[in-house]
């Protein structure tokens, strides 16, 4: 355990390096543990201070603190947030030369860093293997730790390399791991595949309060995200689509209406890439198209809408990239634009993924996993419930029928019977065998004669054509309400076959009703929220000044105060570098640097107004 004098620093050091004067819900927990030599596990909602956790623990354990992340932009980008507070840090990854490598790490062995930041595929590299040996390593943080389980939506072979990595350490390190989102059947991975043993773990649940959810099924999504982009103008968001053919045509259509949008995807070199992107990160772009290549590990706090203009693959790629909006804990919208057209798109990419660097049983494990929670993501867009909700549930969390804060919930809605409608929907579901899919069920109750239907003789069957005069997207619309409501279940698997559900009985044989909502007044659009009371001109000044500083040190003007820290300056209007300290989010080293120059733009406000 480390000296009782460190772990009195806590307070200190969380007000000094990152501008807190107390914890967030989870936080301490994980520290003490790690500062105590306990193994730990966080799961905790993007935004909700993960990295905190480790990179304060790091500034009070004796040696260095090895960081696994996935992506070179992560890391590029809580690096750069880390020295911009005053702390020693760097990043080892492809992105640098050899020569460069070998300055971090005889920087490293000269103790100039307590961070650093790995890329799992460097661990097991001979020069990197060298380094550590040598070297005193207190704590490995495995950042993104879903990464490591073939439940994952993120799944990295390279990953799997970390508990050799470890075992080879001269001294057993703390190991802690961090995700946002996991499921249980993720959580046990992370557990059993990094051998975490007798570990501390805090699960905050995955809620973003301040997050607004919507789903929109428009007939011309062009138009409608034209609409949508009109409410936000001005304000950063990011648009995702599930292909690079998408991200051209979208950015392009935004571009000619003089919209200030750029691109990212694989797709494009590496030069253009980090151009579009640094564009959007020093805010000279405000709207990034991009496929989901882009994103991870991005903290630009303030991101006030992400849309989705096609369905991702699953639930947890989703509420990733929707977690982008809002990280600063203000007010922002998630759209997602659904299609049927985005389920095959998503299918095609399953089937069409793969990675080389696994074997065809891992291949085919990892595919039918995908199908499952494709099926789930599927089941969200089409869901009458509170979309927090069915996001909390599928996460394993408890949540309220309602949240007052999504578009299911702000919606009018009326019950209808459809009990005679499942009855024979589920009739047809059993009396065909429970082994063909949603559309073939849809062609033989709307009594199709196609010649697929009429090899198998599914014409001659009782419930064939009972539901001739009901249109196919009311009927597929039907179905996937009685798989929300557990009278029909959907097999995993390329070729998805329906069943009869746990709760089929009661309404064919007992006389159970079925009352399915309809929308009376569908939004077409997400309900337009107050706006802060805060004084948005003196919010501006501040920006501005931020702004300047940011061109001056050539840095995102984020990393210098998120705009949750310029809004809580405005309520609180401090006039010294005492009440600029209470500010929440400003630490000691950025008083020290910007203290005088946000206070003047204060004064000379309050001094205006007089």
């Amino acid at each position: 355990m480390e000296k009782e004098s460190d772990l009195s620093q806590k307070e200190r050091l969380l007000k000094d390096y990152f501008g807190f004067s107390t914890f967030r819900d989870g936080q301490e927990t994980i520290v003490d543990a790690i500062l105590a030599r306990q193994n730990a596990v966080a799961i905790m909602p993007t935004g909700a201070g993960k990295s905190l956790c480790f990179q304060l623990s790091a500034l009070l354990l004796s040696g260095i603190t090895l960081v696994i992340s996935p992506l070179i932009s992560l890391m590029k980008d809580q690096v750069g947030s880390l020295v911009q507070a005053g702390v020693s840090a760097a990043y080892l990854n492809s992105s640098l030369t050899e020569k460069q490598i070998q300055t971090v790490l005889a920087r490293a062995q000269k103790g100039q860093y307590k961070i650093i930041y790995v890329a799992p595929e460097r661990l097991m590299s001979p020069g990197f293997a060298h380094f550590v040996s040598k070297s005193e390593i207190s704590q490995v943080a495995v950042d993104e730790a879903h990464c490591v389980s073939q439940w994952g939506q993120d799944f990295r072979p390279s990953y799997l390399q970390i508990p050799a990595f470890i075992s080879h350490l001269p001294k057993p390190p703390v190991i802690s791991a961090f995700t946002a989102t996991a499921t249980a059947a993720v959580k046990r991975d992370i557990l059993e595949i990094l051998h975490i043993r007798d570990h501390v773990e805090v699960v905050t649940g995955c809620n973003r309060e301040n997050l607004y959810f919507s789903v929109l099924q428009p007939k011309n999504k062009r138009m409608a995200l034209d609409h949508l982009l009109q409410k936000y103008e001005g304000k950063t968001g990011i648009i995702y689509c599930a292909t690079r053919k998408n991200v051209e045509e979208i950015c392009g259509f935004l571009q000619g209406k003089s919209m200030p949008a750029t691109r990212y995807h694989a797709g494009l070199d590496n030069g253009e890439r980090q151009k579009n992107q640094e564009d959007f990160l020093f805010d000279r772009k405000t709207v990034m198209v991009a496929t989901n290549a882009f994103g991870m590990g991005i903290d630009k706090s303030n991101v006030r809408y992400v849309i989705h203009y096609n369905m991702p693959k699953d639930i947890e790629s989703y509420y990733q990239e929707a977690g982008r909006a809002g990280r600063d804990g203000e007010a922002a919208d998630c759209v997602l634009f659904y299609s049927g057209q985005d389920v095959n798109i998503n299918r095609f990419l399953l089937e069409n993924g793969d990675s080389d660097a696994l074997d065809e049983e891992t291949r085919a494990l990892v595919r039918e996993k995908g199908y499952a929670r494709l099926q789930a993501m599927t089941a969200y867009c089409h869901s009458k419930q509170c979309l927090r909700r069915y996001i909390l549930q599928y996460f394993g969390e408890e949540a309220p029928d309602f949240c007052g804060n999504c578009s299911n919930c702000q919606e009018s809605f009326t019950k209808t019977d459809i009990t005679v409608e499942a009855q024979k929907i589920m009739s047809a579901v059993k009396r065909t065998g429970e082994i063909y899919g949603l559309q073939t069920i849809v062609q033989v109750l709307r009594g199709s004669r196609s010649a697929q239907l009429l090899q198998r003789n599914l014409d001659k069957q009782s419930t064939y054509g009972i539901m001739k005069d009901i249109s196919e997207a009311r009927l597929k619309e039907l179905i996937r309400y009685l798989i929300a409501e557990k009278c029909l279940s959907v097999s995993e698997g390329k070729y998805p076959c329906l069943s009869l559900g746990e709760n089929a009985v009661d309404i064919l044989f007992h006389e159970e009703k079925i009352m399915m909502p309809e929308t009376v007044a569908a939004e077409e659009e997400p309900v337009q929220r107050e706006e802060a009371a805060e004084d948005d001109m003196l919010f501006n000044r501040l920006r501005a000044v931020r702004w300047e500083i940011a061109q001056e040190k050539a840095v995102p003007a984020y990393l210098i105060f998120s705009d949750a820290v310029l809004h809580d300056m405005c309520r609180k209007l401090p006039g010294t570098v005492e009440e600029f300290l209470a500010v929440n989010g400003v630490g000691q080293r950025k008083a020290d640097l910007y203290a005088v120059r946000f206070l003047l733009e204060i004064t000379a406000y309050r001094e205006d107004g007089e």
